[in-house]
């Protein structure tokens, strides 16, 4: 994911909500959201060069869900994919907070990332730039391609469409999609600096990244009720920001 939206402990009914878009160049194949054939217990889009995925939930409630760190000056290209630590995560059998601490010794094998892992009941926060683990407080709050809740424009832009749809009850997913399609340029002088050159920086400053090579490939909202109901549906989208397809799930936590 390059954008993760996400409120914790907030809303009375719905513990946990997620409103997250996946942005990546289109010519890396992958499978849309679905219940993984060799490990049934798994729901999760998956990328089909290394065979990782970016964010999932399993039927226990376990979630993870990685952003890069944008650092184009320390990026390798023999660097293994960031996603095998989600499903590393969401598989194994360590608490979350647990498994977020052994990435200290593992962290610089990889890229730059954030990884985001827990349930409705916590949440804990890895990145290998600050190369420690903490507690997610409830509240809402707001990654991208740095730490979290950094003010980038798209971060706070989408916090604050997220407080407001849960303080108006949020009782249909489809404001949740709308903030993931918000295609608001900032000026340039809110664009953030980190290293790509302004032109580029305006390309990935909206929610929703629109392009040919690259860009916002799908919006996934993540809802854990209170009553144990999990809503998991993600929306592939095209080069100009389109809905493509649909992947609704929702089932009861085991």
């Amino acid at each position: 994911m390059c954008l993760i939206l996400f409120a914790t402990k907030v809303h009375p009914d719905w513990p946990l909500v997620i409103a997250a878009n996946r942005d990546e160049w289109r010519d890396r194949g992958a499978q849309e959201a679905h219940w993984w054939w060799d490990t049934p217990a798994l729901l999760a889009g998956r990328d089909q060069r290394a065979g990782g995925t970016w964010m999932g939930v399993t039927r226990a409630g376990r979630i993870a869900a990685i952003t890069n760190f944008r650092d184009p000056a320390d990026r390798r290209s023999n660097a293994p994919s960031r996603g095998q630590l989600v499903t590393e995560c969401l598989l194994g059998t360590m608490q979350p907070d647990d498994y977020l601490a052994t990435l200290s010794m593992r962290a610089a094998e990889f890229n730059a990332f954030n990884l985001i892992a827990g349930d409705a009941d916590g949440l804990w926060i890895f990145g290998s730039r600050e190369r420690g683990v903490r507690k997610i407080p409830p509240g809402v709050h707001g990654l991208s391609n740095h730490v979290l809740d950094e003010p980038w424009p798209k971060v706070s832009r989408g916090r604050k469409a997220l407080a407001r749809i849960l303080k108006e009850g949020a009782r249909d997913i489809e404001p949740l999609f709308d903030l993931l399609g918000d295609t608001t340029q900032p000026p340039d002088v809110a664009l953030p600096d980190t290293g790509v050159g302004v032109t580029w920086e305006r390309v990935l400053s909206p929610a929703l990244i629109r392009g040919v090579r690259y860009g916002t490939r799908c919006s996934t909202v993540l809802m854990v009720g209170r009553d144990r109901r999990v809503i998991f549906e993600e929306r592939t989208r095209d080069a100009k920001g389109k809905v493509t397809g649909t992947a609704r799930h929702e089932f009861a936590l085991g």
